[in-house]
């Protein structure tokens, strides 16, 4: 089985966001890799993953990093694989990574997530991947069903409690 998914991560320490998002593929049935790599400390390592993406039939890639956050655009700048960007809070509440990843200039874009937004970028690719793959836009509707079903519990659970001048 092939990877139709890379997640690259700057560094181990980007780990357990990045868990969310394997998670999710996991559960969706979406073959993934995962590896770490560096735009700053492995460069060549860097642009030889970027440029043999495509030829590996990866068709979405997941990069997260923190700080200069330079990961996403490096990998956007030699690939036509469409990449999502996961700012890392590391420094500066993350605002540094997240302003580092959504300022990229015309012609090399990065989809970008929310803050350690993991699972979002999980999401994301699987609804890129589900326009030409009928069998994963059935599980991922199945999955946005549940979100649903989880709101409509919710609602009923507010509703048994009582406060008195509640008046639902």
């Amino acid at each position: 089985m092939k990877p139709l998914v890379s997640i690259i991560m700057g560094s181990t320490s980007d780990l357990p966001i990045l868990q969310k998002t394997a998670g999710f593929l996991n559960d969706m049935e979406v073959p993934f890799e995962m590896n770490a790599l560096s735009a700053h400390r492995t460069p060549a390592e860097v642009e030889t993953f970027a440029r043999q993406a495509a030829g590996r039939g990866i068709k979405v890639i997941i990069a997260a990093a923190g700080m200069a956050a330079a990961l996403p655009g490096v990998i956007a700048a030699m690939t036509t694989v469409p990449v999502i960007g996961i700012p890392i809070n590391s420094t500066l509440d993350g605002r540094d990574a997240l302003l580092s990843i959504v300022q990229m200039p015309p012609g090399v874009s990065v989809a970008t997530v929310g803050i350690n937004g993991g699972l979002n970028a999980g999401i994301l690719a699987v609804q890129i991947l589900a326009l030409s793959d009928g069998a994963l836009a059935a599980r991922f509707d199945k999955y946005r069903q549940g979100l649903v079903a989880k709101i409509v519990k919710a609602n009923e659970e507010l509703r048994k409690i009582e406060y008195t001048f509640k008046t639902n």
